[in-house]
C-alpha cells in the first residue's frame, strides 16, 4: 500500500526490479547486521524458554 492509501504498484513483467539506484555499502551491511540480530533473538529467546521449561514444576 502506499502513502495516499492505494494498491502499490505492481513490478513490472519479467521479475526484474525498477531501474533505479543500486542500494549502498552501507544499505546492504545495515540489512545484513539487522538479519543477524533477529536471529541472535530468535535463539535468546528459545533458549530462554527451554530454561523455563526446565525449571517448570511437572
Amino acid at each position: 500500500m502506499n502513502k495516499d492509501g492505494g494498491a502499490a504498484p505492481e513490478p513490472p513483467p519479467g521479475g526484474e526490479a525498477p531501474p533505479g539506484p543500486r542500494p549502498s555499502q552501507k544499505a546492504k551491511r545495515e540489512a545484513k547486521l539487522a538479519a543477524a540480530l533477529r536471529e541472535n533473538l530468535k535463539r535468546r529467546k528459545a533458549q530462554a524458554r527451554e530454561r523455563q521449561d526446565e525449571t517448570k514444576p511437572r
